[in-house]
């Protein structure tokens, strides 16, 4: 440990214990005493070291829970939190601080905030994908409640993102119950991404790959849809080629239905 680390360690525990041994008829000697605590803070925090900010943060609170310094450390630790990796003690702060302040004007900050915690944690999309799904929830969240914000655009952006990764997770599965000639369970998926998450990149092979499984299970009709709505939306793609190859070998023609599901999202 560094000596200037050790340093602020050491006066930062001091200021802890001065806090906690000072007599109740001291009143004016805590109140500095706070103010000592969240000004280490925050110089811990312009210095980067955010896990000791954190702590200082925390520690406001939890001796002075009633006071203007409280209020501001709530936030304050949580942003520390964050900077520091601690994403779930992050969203716990957070999400306190809404608890006890939700009119507070630095409540679409604190939403914003839980939702980058949890956007960045989203996996790759071979695991496990509940963390994805928390972010979508969260960056919805914050485009609901204050839309005409900054957080809101922002968290637009992180939302399509949020939505490709997503769409990418079924079309994964939905490859392997292909190679596993179980069709039905990978139209499922194919049609999620085609319903849920049409905007994003994966829309086309989805389409695609919903031709493929139709044709094997012999439901032509439904194959000659997803034709159509590829040819009609996205026809200078290879997905489209494929397709059309595939129907044409089957001497079928890619032709819209009003029967079909897919109706509903392109009428023909």
């Amino acid at each position: 440990m560094s000596l200037i680390l050790f340093r602020n360690l050491f006066i930062l525990l001091v200021a802890f214990g001065l806090s906690a041994c000072s007599s109740k008829e001291d009143d004016r000697y805590i109140a500095r005493d706070v103010e000592v605590i969240y000004n280490l803070a925050q110089e811990n925090l312009e210095r980067k070291r955010y896990k000791f900010a954190a702590v200082a943060f925390d520690e406001v609170e939890r001796q002075h829970p009633y006071s203007v310094w409280a209020r501001r450390a709530q936030l304050m630790s949580a942003y520390a939190h964050y900077m520091s990796g601690s994403y779930d003690d992050s969203i716990l702060a957070a999400q306190r601080f809404l608890q006890l302040h939700p009119g507070n004007r630095s409540a679409p900050y604190a939403y914003y905030l839980i939702a980058l915690c949890h956007y960045e944690q989203i996996s790759d999309v071979g695991r496990d994908q509940q963390k994805t799904h928390d972010a979508e929830q969260a960056l919805t969240e914050v485009m609901r409640r204050y839309p005409d914000t900054e957080y809101a655009r922002d968290a637009s952006l992180k939302l399509a993102l949020t939505h490709d990764h997503l769409a990418g997770k079924d079309m994964e599965v939905g490859r392997f119950y292909m190679r596993r000639q179980e069709y039905l369970a990978a139209i499922g998926r194919f049609r999620n991404v085609v319903e849920s998450y049409q905007t994003t990149s994966h829309t086309p092979e989805a389409l695609h790959r919903l031709v493929e499984s139709y044709m094997a299970l012999g439901i032509m009709e439904e194959a000659q849809m997803a034709g159509a709505v590829l040819d009609h939306n996205y026809g200078g793609t290879k997905w489209y080629r494929y397709s059309y190859a595939m129907l044409v070998e089957g001497d079928l023609q890619p032709a819209g239905s009003n029967k079909s599901w897919l109706s509903k999202l392109w009428p023909f």
